[in-house]
């Protein structure tokens, strides 16, 4: 509550917490976990298709450190994605229309949430493809525009079952053939 406390703070129009950070909290209270597990980031995702520029990401990301300096944040403007997408993944992709259409291209249904602090105080869910696999803790691959192969790399590198022993973690998906 404390990170989207400060995250509404900043006024954007679409935001999230989302993927990681929401999926830890989930697993570990359905683990009966009395500590939160370490995160590695907390995602602020948002869209604003009116200012694609790094810059202002660092400085939301600037602002998010100066009121919270213990929170790992990190911040992306989910309009700007296919700038650099190419570069980093290997593959272009199309431009995004929205949040919940961004949330929806992330690698595994489960981690496809996100969540926001709307000004009446109310918790938001964003969830283009349910709640189930989250709930359900199972680790399954979007392939909207993850590869099979980055879905690997990402179940080995989170280490799913040794951190939550209850997930079920799909195994990718095999490449078909070139004909």
């Amino acid at each position: 509550m404390h990170a989207l406390r400060i995250a509404r703070s900043l006024g954007l129009v679409s935001w999230c917490i989302g993927a990681g950070a929401l999926r830890n909290a989930v697993w570990d209270h359905l683990h009966g976990y009395s500590a939160p597990s370490r995160l590695a980031d907390i995602d602020l995702a948002y869209f604003a298709p009116e200012n694609l520029t790094q810059q202002h990401d660092d400085a939301l990301l600037a602002a998010l450190q100066s009121m919270a300096p213990d929170l790992p944040w990190e911040v992306t403007n989910q309009a700007a994605v296919h700038l650099w997408f190419g570069s980093h993944f290997g593959h272009d992709v199309a431009p995004l229309r929205s949040l919940a259409e961004a949330i929806a291209t992330w690698p595994e249904y489960a981690t496809a949430v996100g969540v926001y602090l709307d000004y009446a105080n109310r918790l938001r869910i964003i969830a283009p493809h349910g709640l189930q696999d989250l709930l359900q803790m199972r680790i399954r691959h979007n392939p909207v525009r993850a590869s099979a192969e980055t879905y690997r790399q990402r179940t080995l590198q989170k280490r799913y079952q040794e951190r939550w022993p209850d997930v079920v973690v799909d195994p990718a998906p095999s490449t078909p053939p070139t004909p």
